[in-house]
């Protein structure tokens, strides 16, 4: 099969790159708001997690001086950010397994824009869960003591763990043969922030487990921003939670252009 290469419209680069960005970004976003199941990821999962900690599970888990309520918000936003992950892997398999990337590599479209689109509507996806969380934490008895900055710093934080997780999903999405297969890929993605102090306190763990618990890169993410939420010193949290993250986007983000353009022109 021969393969046309479409002109180069005329214009800046940089114009035509942001361009195609932007259409594919509203493309993908309309498939979320056509997308039951993008929405359940949304907001049904995360929301039944919340309520499940913290009316079944509160009473039990001892947290010392802080609410439990208070002690689980951050940890389930986590929660929720790598649950909406794996619509992202499954999404961008499905371009590549349903042929439309096929379609782009035909038409004058930056090859990046795709997964700038995928990334960009995930990014949407996670502020809207992240606000509904966070409202909801508040029905259920969530009392911040965070400053402007505070709450600045907070979401900035989630944010960048947003950004880092959905390069990872897209990398997952490349590399999976299969919508299915790149739905369980991310499955390790989903269970991470559990093996960690998202829910419960490490020190109530084994110390194998523990010292696993209390470095692993959501943990620092959780207990920053729980820090940060309730007003606590923050410690070496924040830092280590912006050296891993960061440090991941620069990493993961060259790998899933250079594995998108090697699947697509496969």
């Amino acid at each position: 099969m021969t393969t046309v290469t479409p002109p180069a419209p005329a214009g800046p680069s940089a114009y035509w790159a942001l361009n195609d960005s932007r259409a594919l970004i509203g493309r993908c976003l309309r498939h979320i708001a056509r997308s039951p199941e993008q929405l359940m990821l949304m907001f049904f999962l995360p929301i039944m997690l919340l309520l499940m900690f913290r009316y079944l599970f509160g009473g039990a888990i001892s947290t010392g001086g802080v609410s439990y309520v208070n002690y689980v918000l951050a940890g389930i936003i986590t929660v929720a950010v790598t649950f909406n992950a794996t619509a992202t892997s499954v999404a961008v398999c499905s371009d590549l397994q349903e042929g439309i990337v096929e379609r782009f590599r035909s038409m004058p479209v930056r090859g990046s824009a795709v997964l700038v689109g995928h990334v960009v509507a995930a990014l949407v996806r996670h502020v809207i869960s992240i606000a509904v969380m966070i409202g909801v934490g508040f029905l259920v008895g969530f009392r911040p003591q965070a400053g402007f900055g505070q709450w600045c710093a907070a979401l900035g934080l989630l944010l960048l763990f947003a950004t880092a997780v959905s390069w990872i999903a897209a990398v997952l999405g490349i590399v999976a043969k299969t919508v299915e297969g790149a739905s369980g890929l991310s499955m390790p993605l989903v269970f991470i922030p559990y093996v960690g102090s998202a829910l419960v306190p490490p020190s109530t763990m084994p110390d194998g487990l523990r010292a696993f618990a209390e470095n692993q890169p959501v943990s620092h993410v959780a207990d920053a921003v729980r820090a940060l939420f309730t007003g606590a010193p923050v410690g070496d949290a924040a830092w280590l939670a912006v050296v891993w993250w960061a440090g991941i986007i620069v990493v993961v983000v060259p790998l899933a252009g250079r594995l998108f353009r090697r699947r697509a022109a496969g």
